[in-house]
């Protein structure tokens, strides 16, 4: 069992991450940057360090920094949440160099994944099925050029060491390559330092569909059914919900088959995500692999009755994992990613001051946040400020509780997502499960709520 952890984060994920230690009985440790010394992490945590300026890139960025606060304040393990380092392979050497313990998989892995193409040609090997497209990275436009060619327009360029849609350009015919690859590359070097691409195949009316994966590195691990996530603004995911309204039980039979081989050939451990997209004729095609945990995860918990950061910590403690089988999944569960940002102006970021902060509450409500009244959403970090996980017996009872539990929510002081969300639960396809990854674009003009920026 572990005995001090240090959290390398901050915000809801951070808040998250201590509640799981203290209910296990280990001591938390908060690190924070000077904008977020009052912040709910830092007053949560038995012990809390201050580990440089607002800037990210000069606090929770910092290999340094973050193994100093963990040494000095006697830690044995470090949690990285999801995002800044949460699959840096350097903070994870670093832990390795100084006998710190890190709650997630190996460097080796973090690194296999982490490259799209690499990561591609790992679970080739495996036996999943891919979009067709590029085998590897890619030597130049001239090359991409070809690659379209042979896989069909349309196509998309992605950045190798991507995520978040940087570096990510559509490529509807053969005279737009050129343009489209340097913009895109150019765009992967600022945002990751590294400008390698990779193209495959679009697949049009697509669904983003994750599978939830925890291993123990030993033989041992869990499926934990997936996740719909196709309602997505820029890429970025604004709401998910399992199980997914659009799959077969043949497909989703098929699909947890492959997530097994994946994490069985990577002799995984930790928490994991098998990210796919799946065509309208059910066919699927893997993606990407995120090798630490997932925003979304709450939602799997809520209808696996499974604690994943608990099992993240317990795992990485030494406790090992029945067999690898399949979670027994009850219910319905939908997220609502309540976002600092005003979407009648493009989705402009909103930081500020909250004045109410009043969230919704009863039955089968679940709030995941580090915001309260007179708390101050900063403009350094991401805008995500809480979210709402709704979940109910099946799918129809989640969709009435989350319209009243959206009603319910008051934020005074910062536009939020909150009035599009409630918006969306009353839009007639979203009812009747029938969206794709393509839904903003598409329907957004039906949004009174929703403005260009």
């Amino acid at each position: 069992m572990l005995r001090r952890c240090l959290v390398a984060n901050r915000g809801e994920i951070a808040v998250r991450i201590i509640r799981a230690c203290h209910e296990l009985g280990i001591e938390a440790v908060a690190v924070h940057s000077t904008a977020d010394k009052d912040a709910m992490h830092v007053r949560m945590a038995d012990h809390a360090v201050q580990i440089g300026p607002p800037q990210a890139s000069e606090s929770y960025l910092r290999v340094d920094r973050l193994v100093s606060a963990a040494l000095s304040t006697g830690c044995d393990s470090i949690h990285p949440g999801y995002g800044f380092l949460s699959e840096s392979t350097e903070l994870v050497r670093a832990c390795a160099e100084h006998d710190l313990i890190w709650i997630g998989p190996s460097a080796e892995v973090i690194e296999t994944m982490g490259d799209k193409a690499v990561a591609k040609d790992t679970m080739r090997n495996a036996g999943l099925p891919l979009v067709p497209g590029s085998g590897g990275r890619l030597s130049g436009p001239d090359e991409a050029a070809e690659v379209a060619k042979e896989a069909g327009y349309p196509v998309l360029l992605k950045a190798a060491a991507g995520g978040g849609g940087k570096g990510m350009r559509l490529v509807h015919e053969p005279g737009q390559v050129r343009d489209l690859f340097l913009a895109a590359s150019a765009e992967a070097d600022a945002a990751f330092g590294d400008a390698g691409m990779y193209l495959e195949k679009a697949v049009i009316d697509a669904h983003h569909v994750e599978i939830q994966v925890m291993g123990d590195g030993r033989g041992g691990g869990i499926i934990l059914g997936e996740r719909e996530c196709s309602i997505q603004r820029r890429h970025q995911k604004l709401i998910e919900e399992s199980p997914s309204p659009f799959l077969s039980a043949a497909t989703r039979e098929q699909m947890m088959t492959a997530a097994h081989d994946a994490v069985e050939s990577l002799k995984y451990s930790g928490a994991g995500t098998i990210e796919f997209l799946v065509g309208d004729d059910q066919s699927f095609y893997f993606m990407e692999m995120n090798t630490r945990l997932q925003v979304e995860h709450p939602v799997t918990e809520v209808v696996a009755g499974f604690d994943l950061v608990q099992a993240q910590l317990l795992v990485a403690g030494g406790e090992a994992l029945p067999q690898w089988s399949e979670a027994e999944n009850r219910g319905h569960a939908i997220e609502f990613r309540i976002n600092a940002e005003d979407p009648m102006h493009g989705f402009r970021p909103a930081p500020g001051r909250i004045e109410r902060f009043r969230p919704a509450l009863g039955p089968g409500i679940r709030i995941d946040t580090f915001m309260e009244d007179g708390a101050t959403v900063p403009p350094f970090y991401d805008s995500m400020i809480a979210k709402l996980i709704v979940s109910g017996p099946d799918r129809a009872a989640v969709l009435a509780r989350s319209a009243r539990a959206l009603d319910e929510f008051e934020i005074v002081g910062i536009p939020t997502t909150i009035p599009l969300l409630r918006e969306i639960v009353d839009e007639a396809n979203f009812r009747a499960g029938r969206y794709t990854t393509t839904y903003i674009d598409e329907l957004g003009h039906t949004f009174s709520t929703l403005g260009e920026a």
